[in-house]
């Protein structure tokens, strides 16, 4: 149900790989993950190798961090993200000479035999910090402890990549098609399934091409080209594209025996598990209509300053009006360049005035767009207008919560009304009335 087809731009598609130099200074927050932040294990002055542990995971939902530098601890203390939010971080002055951690395998060789049990593989992810690259950052282990009295019967891979200019796990899948799928093969044999779909929209003929030729190499993996609709790759919409079970209003999609994780998690557990080298780095597309062929996927320390990246091709294009993180679709303003890159960025996309542009804001007329629109088949309309009246807890009652935020009815909406910004702050509202409580 819902669904748009916003313009794809998808013009980084054919821009490989690349290794992103290493920043002068790293800042690696505590927090840069769903859940609690983790425990420092470190101290100023402290000399840290790369792929060291230097905060750890002690609540339940959380996940250790590495080092992502060589250096020394300059300071662990409150900085800015990208978005200007204060966070507690680890500031790390970079050595000029790089020396890993000496369990980590920094050869090219491919490692295809599994070695690890079941149970060891999910001790592994959570060991090296893996969580979801698909946005939510959710500690991939704790999707693998099954609770008791469920059943995981599917294992999806999304490879939809359906916002709006994001090239990454395009690249991802051409450039490391057979690590992605060892990668697969080891969240199977965590999860203990038969068989794992790699879902994909059919707009992508050459990834798709490629997995369905070294698929047939591995046990269990088969490529389910999907239609091209946004936001095919959200993970109750890819539930139902596969397996046609639809996930209930405040349940997991374990409730109805599945687990969902992104492409480009399935290549950070392969490092993981194979390598056993922690998540310490994120492929990004840097990308935009006024960078012309300036087009870049880049591997990139967890740490480096956004800036860094802009200076890196030639500086903020003269017509940029907002520097996304994440698509458009989705993605956020970013409103301090000087922020360090977090586990869950995906990319750093410019924005020209024309793109960015708001159109004033008009009465709405009840047309019904954004009801049609809505994946979630809620009523964007009716939590607009309870929201401006200060009726949160009748928003929440018509099922607010379950918004995931797609943005779907801001694109269809004539009237131009910031439906998702509305959404996204009564959510915020209803997290802090549940807290007081």
């Amino acid at each position: 149900m819902g669904g748009v087809h916003p313009e794809e731009n998808k013009i980084s598609t054919n821009a490989a790989i690349e290794v992103f130099p290493l920043p002068k200074q790293a800042v690696v927050f505590l927090s840069q993950h769903l859940g609690a932040p983790a425990t420092p294990v470190v101290a100023k002055g402290d000399e840290v190798k790369t792929g060291q542990l230097i905060a750890k995971a002690e609540a339940f939902v959380c996940a250790n961090i590495h080092s992502p530098v060589t250096g020394k601890v300059n300071k662990i203390d409150t900085m800015k993200d990208i978005f200007g939010f204060s966070k507690t971080a680890i500031v790390i002055d970079v050595a000029e000479k790089e020396e890993w951690v000496e369990t980590v395998d920094t050869t090219p060789d491919i490692k295809r035999d599994i070695a690890l049990s079941q149970k060891e593989i999910v001790d592994k992810l959570k060991e090296m910090g893996i969580v979801g690259l698909g946005g939510a950052t959710f500690p991939t282990h704790i999707k693998y402890m099954i609770p008791e009295g469920k059943k995981a019967e599917y294992l999806l891979i999304n490879a939809a990549e359906c916002e709006p200019y994001l090239t990454s796990d395009h690249r991802v899948i051409l450039d490391h098609t057979e690590e992605v799928l060892i990668g697969i093969s080891i969240l199977r044999k965590a999860l203990g399934v038969p068989k794992a779909y790699i879902g994909i929209e059919s707009n992508k003929p050459e990834p798709i091409a490629r997995l369905q030729e070294m698929a047939k190499q591995f046990e269990g993996i088969e490529v389910v080209p999907l239609k091209v609709k946004y936001p095919q790759g959200a993970e109750k919409q890819l539930i139902y594209s596969i397996t046609r079970r639809s996930v209930p209003s405040g349940k997991l999609p374990i409730d109805v025996g599945c687990v969902v994780n992104n492409i480009g998690t399935a290549f950070s557990v392969y490092e993981a598990v194979q390598k056993n080298k922690p998540l310490i780095e994120t492929i990004m597309t840097v990308t935009g209509k006024s960078l012309g062929i300036n087009q870049h996927n880049f591997v990139v320390r967890i740490g480096t300053p956004f800036i860094d990246l802009a200076n890196a091709i030639g500086g903020i294009p003269d017509d940029t009006a907002k520097i996304i993180s994440g698509g458009t679709m989705m993605g956020k303003a970013i409103a301090n360049p000087e922020g360090p890159i977090t586990k869950g960025v995906s990319s750093m996309l410019f924005m020209s005035e024309e793109e960015a542009y708001r159109h004033e804001e008009q009465d709405c007329i009840r047309c019904g767009k954004c009801v049609k629109a809505c994946p979630m088949g809620l009523e964007p309309y009716l939590f607009s207008s309870l929201i401006n009246n200060g009726k949160f807890q009748e928003a929440a009652d018509n099922h607010l919560m379950d918004c995931m935020e797609c943005g779907c009815c801001l694109f269809s909406c004539p009237a131009h009304k910031p439906l998702t910004d509305e959404i996204r702050l009564a959510k915020t509202k209803l997290r802090q009335m549940q807290q007081k409580k």
